[in-house]
This record gives C-alpha cells, structure tokens and sequence, in this order.
C-alpha cells in the first residue's frame, strides 16, 4: 500500500540536467501513522486507516479509537486496498521514503471554493456580443423549450463553484528529500496551501 496524507506547502520550480525549467508542487510529508486495519472477515472490505497531524487533544471517542495506535493525531483517512500488505500492523510508520522519484502517483485534496459564480466563470460560456443592439452580456441564454416543460438534469447554469473534492490522475513524483519531510510533484495540485492532499500510488 502506497498512499500518504500530506499538507501543501506551495509552488516552485526546478530545473533539470538539459536546462528545461518544470512546475513543482512541494507536499509536507511528516510521518503517518496506521491507526486501524479492515479486513473483510470483521468489516466486509478490506482498508488502512493512517492518521497524520499533531494534536495535544481530541474528543473521548477518538482518544478511544486512537489508543491502540499510542498516538494522538489530527487527521484521520481511510485507504481500500484489493489486498491487505504484508506485515503491516497498528502503530506503524509511514514515511516519505514510501515513494521515490519518478513514481506515477494519484493525488486527492478539496478544491479551492470559489463561492456562487455565474455560467461564463463556472462553465466557460461565451460574452454575448456589446454591438450592434446587443444587451444580453453575461446571461446563460435559453435553458429549455416548452416540452416537457422542466429543466433536464444537469443543466450547465450558475451555482456553487470549487469547494470540493478533486483528483489528479497520473502525476509524477519530481523529488523526494527525507531530511526535510518534503515530497516534490510535477505539476499542479488542487487545493490551498496547507490544504490536507492524499498521495496515492497508482494501482498496477
């Protein structure tokens, strides 16, 4: 199993041996720790439950929960595997060192909420004209005709834009430096800075 939670730090740039400049996305990747294993005899599935974060205190119920793990943490996330990996137990640590340079990897994080927007910012509509008696600039335009007399489903209109959560397929692993806790990404992450981001290995 391949997958850590991490928190981003932001945007840099690296340049390689041939002098080509590429966008890197710098992920904190302090140590995670295996809070829970599921299994399909006692859960009907199969899963690790790894937790990141420090934290002095948390509510009875997780302190609970996290007793067995003799680790308080902040964050909490579940990971479905097809199978569980070998040797692994309650307790462990999961480090950067998990993944190394030139990994293919999934990243998971909550988009940046761009609160109520209209069709053009949200959808990419185009500006209606401002020539020739044109007065319909930002509006969407027809939404239906008459039959059946309701909007379909789906319908592309102005609404609730960003906000939630976003994966990035295919992205590769650009650095991995152990003594800072640092994982380097090409390309772009979603989410804030230090928004949560989950790291995923891809499945082969």
């Amino acid at each position: 199993m391949k997958a850590l939670l991490t928190k981003k730090i932001g945007m840099t740039s690296v340049i390689s041996e041939d002098g080509s400049v590429a966008a890197v996305t710098l992920l904190s990747a302090n140590p995670n720790v295996v809070t829970q294993i599921k299994s399909d005899e006692t859960d009907g599935y199969q899963a690790v439950q790894i937790g990141a974060g420090e934290v002095k205190k948390v509510a009875k119920p997780q302190m609970h929960h996290l007793k067995s793990a003799n680790k308080l943490v902040a964050t909490v996330r579940e990971i479905r595997v097809n199978e569980l990996p070998e040797g692994i137990k309650i307790g462990d640590q999961l480090a950067a060192d998990l993944f190394s340079a030139g990994d293919i990897i999934n990243v998971t994080a909550t988009s940046k909420g761009k609160g109520f927007a209209g069709t053009i910012k949200r959808h990419n509509f185009h500006l209606g004209r401002k020539t020739h008696g044109g007065s319909n600039y930002r509006k969407p335009g027809s939404i239906g005709s008459m039959y059946p007399q309701k909007i379909f489903k789906g319908k592309k209109m102005a609404g609730q834009m960003g906000d939630e959560q976003v994966t990035t397929k295919n992205l590769k692993v650009a650095l991995v430096d152990m003594e800072n806790s640092v994982i380097g990404v090409f390309g772009a992450v979603p989410g804030p800075r230090k928004g949560l981001v989950i790291i995923r290995g891809k499945r082969s």
